[in-house]
């Protein structure tokens, strides 16, 4: 079937909540901004939680919503990861946005208007220490003029003088029945068709992020039109396909090396991310009938593999490793065992 025809816009932006009370699953949040939203008044705000689960689109919503479009670009500065945000800009051009005062409380074209400034900081969590500390005095010298969100996935890595000072908001993850339901209204927007196992597999692989499952979506309804499978999915979203796993499993559980490795072979020349075969082998692990002291074993050799991996150790190496250990697991041979002593 030929591919639909679609607006150049990614649906990440185009199907984005609006309003606050448009954000999905996040119902105590919503209920706390939406009196911020009534009464004007608003504290300092600390966003924290998974990606893809509203945290940006919340903080951009509720601006928007008290200051209107007119207002809106000369009282609030968003920055975000892609800015420099280091200690001279803190000092410099946020200390200058937070300084210049507004005018008095006065409802323009039906928004609130209070009169105070927001400066919105996206991923502050990946901000130096020196910085946060730095952000400590204009948040306190300025707190009549100006208000700060903070938005990051990591909240032990925002320092305790500033987490202090704001109302804390997590955002969960999304559930499956959430998710589901936003997609199928994308789906009926868009003129897609999703089967119901697509679907399962679509909020699977997301991991309770909206914005990662509408993303594989776009992606998918861009390469195989408007009937997506299961299958479409996974090829496009980068996820390991179960035969690959099983297969790595049963080549572990049958001793033979050789065939071990020959499955770490062929899966390396496949070019699937070997940080992905990593998550889903723990996960097919933990649900294997097998006993807890086997489980754990394994389970600690892929966290040494995972950290090695991004340490930069080769591929083919690291899940030979995994897989020697897995085998040796399995087998139920004790640990440091060598082949043929």
């Amino acid at each position: 079937m030929a591919p639909v025809m679609q607006s150049s816009q990614p649906w990440v932006e185009k199907y984005r909540p609006k309003q606050v009370k448009d954000v999905a699953h996040q119902d105590e949040v919503v209920r706390v901004l939406t009196n911020t939203l009534e009464t004007g008044s608003c504290p300092h705000m600390l966003f924290y939680g998974p990606p893809g689960t509203g945290k940006t689109t919340t903080a951009l919503a509720i601006a928007h919503q008290l200051f209107g479009p007119e207002l809106y670009k000369s009282r609030v500065l968003e920055l975000n990861a892609s800015d420099d945000r280091g200690i001279n800009v803190v000092r410099t051009k946020i200390k200058d946005f937070a300084a210049v005062a507004v005018g008095t409380n006065q409802r323009k074209g039906g928004y609130p208007c209070p009169p105070y400034k927001i400066i919105v900081l996206d991923e502050a969590d990946s901000m130096t220490e020196d910085a946060q500390n730095a952000l400590r005095r204009t948040m306190e010298t300025y707190s009549k003029v100006t208000r700060f969100f903070f938005i990051c996935n990591y909240i032990s890595r925002i320092i305790e003088p500033l987490a202090s000072r704001c109302a804390k908001f997590r955002f969960k993850p999304l559930s499956e029945e959430i998710m589901s339901n936003r997609i199928l209204y994308i789906c009926n927007e868009e003129g897609l068709n999703l089967d119901p196992k697509a679907l399962s597999t679509l909020s699977s692989i997301s991991q309770g992020d909206l914005r990662r499952a509408i993303t594989y979506l776009q992606s998918a309804a861009r390469l195989f039109g408007s009937s997506i499978s299961s299958e479409d999915l996974i090829s496009v979203s980068g996820v390991v396909p179960g035969e690959v796993v099983e297969a790595i499993l049963k080549a572990c559980k049958s001793g033979n090396f050789d065939s071990a490795n020959k499955e770490v072979n062929n899966f390396i020349a496949e070019g699937y991310p070997a940080s992905q075969i990593l998550t889903q082998l723990f996960e097919a692990i933990l649900e294997d009938d097998i006993s807890d002291e086997q489980k754990a074993r394994i389970a600690k050799k892929l966290g040494e593999a995972d950290k090695c991996l991004v340490d930069g150790a080769d591929e083919y190496l690291q899940l030979l490793d995994v897989v020697s250990t897995t085998m040796q697991a399995f087998c139920n041979m004790p640990e440091g065992f060598a082949y043929g002593s």
